[in-house]
């Protein structure tokens, strides 16, 4: 009865203009993270520090009592700000009138409530006890029984579908969600949104889940969380406007959120609107003034708008403010918004900040990030050698290095189309491979196997990530064996699907390859749109996928340009990708190909 109670309250609580009840999943998933609590917990202090940690303003004491068969219930308001506490009056009713109890109590905090979902009892306390435990023998039958009852109330199809998951009944848990939607809007509003965001979420449907948060958003405009979430799934997906518009219905409502400012930043300079982007990072640098990371994302939003003066100078701030921070990177950052400008000399002084920095921190990486470095800056034989040797000179101390180090060597020497050479690097990574090394490893020896046909590709593919779970996986390895192979018509949709996924763990280059393979099947238009903002590096700075598409943004920019007449961008293009691309017969041969 007690969680009966809150989440009655809770319910009748939402959709009223200037106010937000907190619902019990947001305190809960604060809660777990301070250990194990039983949900029926009694005392005030049972999830009041969650609440807090939620940002409740107002909290919410309840109480109840049964006397002589009568149902006695009051709350408590703790105003948290002022410090003060308002006891309103004592609800009393018939024991089995608790729904009625609860909204007299919900209509002393506000006089207008949102009547709860359901007025039947028996389905109340079958949602609760499924809510408490969902575990619980007879739940199962329960939660049926209540569908049964009323079904137009939305709650326990997707309590009984999250069960059916948990039991590994995937299709059961569907058709459970569908027979609800099917419903129509008998069961309407947010409730309905929660239950195709859920089915959306079973389906791997990110243009449904977008949708469904979307449809969230609009049934319950006061939940900061649901824009979050509507933001993330919109920024994922690439709907950088959409993302922007949510970002700042969440700040409004939470505008003591830093990482909300930070990712309207994000989100704003990626819809090309760096004015937003700079003024939504500026209120995150006043809310946490001594973090570098304020500077370190002004810096990249500068970046991703080609401002490469104004993103070294505001990495060079973060370095400065913290040289210790993520192990430095920002000098790194640095040393590449300094080569995008073509100034090799002046990025490699910044990258000698960085390697001075993991040196100082007895890094043991240090000799494989310079070999990385030197591929990057374009001088590849010197950097082929450097990371030989670290192959060498690590497989006795270090299998982890010495296995990624030949991985990288394979993937170059396949990036130069020398596949026989890239093969027996390959083996050697295989050989030395850890469990933390034999990712790439594998994917060295997939990508250094010979030309072969789309359909032959996919067989192989199969060999090496064969589940279903393993489908984000095989699309990757597709993606740069078919690029390798020059076989962009086949690259093209397994490309798109990679970026269309809402994934967030794709690679920040993933739009060069994209582009890349637009460009050379037609695409001009879809090609250039994909090409305006520059790749920021990722949290681990360079890595083996790095080459594929830098310097070749530059490549490719500049063949935009000449399909679009501008001539004299193409020729600076051009330029800066033969400085950064050394003498590679691959990567001059299409230079003098274009020409």
């Amino acid at each position: 009865m007690g969680r009966a109670f809150s989440e009655v309250i809770t319910a009748e609580l939402q959709n009223i203009p200037g106010q937000y009840a907190i619902p019990s999943r947001q305190i809960h998933a604060i809660d777990a993270s301070f250990g194990p609590r039983p949900v029926a917990a009694p005392g005030i202090s049972a999830e009041r520090v969650a609440a807090l940690a939620s940002g409740a303003t107002r909290i919410v004491y309840g109480q109840y009592a049964i006397r002589n068969g009568t149902l006695e219930a009051r709350v408590t308001l703790e105003d948290v700000r002022k410090g003060k506490i308002t006891s309103l009056d004592t609800v009393t009713a018939p024991v089995a009138d608790l729904l009625p109890a609860a909204s007299a109590m919900a209509k002393q905090i506000s006089p207008t409530i949102t009547p709860y979902g359901t007025r039947n009892p028996q389905v109340l306390q079958a949602h609760i006890e499924a809510f408490e435990n969902l575990d619980a023998p007879q739940v199962a039958d329960e939660l049926q029984r209540a569908i049964a009852l009323d079904p137009n109330f939305g709650p326990p199809y997707r309590q009984l579908a999250q069960l059916k998951v948990k039991q590994g009944d995937l299709d059961g848990a569907l058709a459970l969600l569908d027979r609800a939607l099917a419903r129509g809007k008998s069961i309407g509003g947010a409730e309905r949104a929660r239950i195709q965001l859920e089915a959306a979420a079973l389906r791997n449907d990110s243009a449904a889940r977008l949708q469904a948060l979307a449809a969230l958003a609009k049934a319950d405009p006061n939940d900061p969380q649901t824009w979050h979430d509507l933001a993330t799934a919109a920024m994922v997906t690439h709907q950088y406007p959409q993302a922007v518009e949510a970002y700042r219905k969440s700040v409004a409502i939470r505008p003591d959120d830093p990482q909300e400012w930070n990712q309207l930043g994000y989100a704003a300079a990626y819809a090309g609107d760096l004015a937003t982007a700079t003024s939504a990072l500026t209120t995150y640098q006043k809310l946490q003034p001594s973090s570098p990371n304020p500077l370190d994302s002004l810096g990249d939003i500068n970046l991703i708008a080609g401002r490469l003066p104004e993103a070294e100078s505001y990495y060079k701030q973060a370095a400065k403010l913290n040289p210790a921070f993520f192990a430095g990177l920002d000098f790194m950052k640095a040393a590449m918004a300094r080569l995008m400008t073509g100034d090799m000399p002046g990025a490699d002084a910044l990258a000698g900040q960085f390697f001075n920095g993991r040196a100082a921190a007895k890094d043991p990486w240090l000799d494989y990030r310079k070999a990385q470095w030197q591929w990057t800056s374009g001088r590849r034989k010197d950097a082929a050698r450097q990371l030989e040797k670290v192959a060498a000179d690590s497989t006795g101390t270090s299998r982890d290095i010495a296995s990624r180090a030949y991985a990288e060597l394979a993937v170059w020497d396949g990036m130069l189309g020398n596949r026989d050479a890239g093969a027996q690097m390959a083996q050697k990574a295989t050989a030395l491979a850890t469990p933390s090394s034999a990712t790439e490893a594998v994917l060295a020896r997939f990508l250094t196997q010979p030309a072969a046909s789309p359909a032959e590709w996919e067989a192989r593919v199969a060999k090496i990530a064969p589940t279903p779970a393993q489908a984000p996986v095989r699309d990757v390895a597709m993606a740069y064996a078919l690029l390798l192979d020059k076989q962009f018509a086949a690259a093209l949709p397994v490309l798109q699907r990679i970026y269309d996924s809402g994934n967030p763990n794709t690679d920040s280059g993933l739009p060069v390859l994209l582009a890349w393979a637009n460009l050379e099947t037609g695409h001009v238009p879809e090609a250039a749109a994909l090409l305006r903002s520059n790749p920021v590096l990722g949290d681990n700075g360079l890595s083996w996928s790095t080459p594929f598409y830098f310097p070749r943004i530059f490549y490719l920019r500049a063949m935009v340009d000449q399909k679009q007449g501008n001539a004299e961008q193409a020729r600076q293009n051009l330029k800066l990708f033969g400085q950064l691309s050394g003498s590679d017969p691959l990567e001059w041969g299409e230079e003098q190909k274009a020409k």
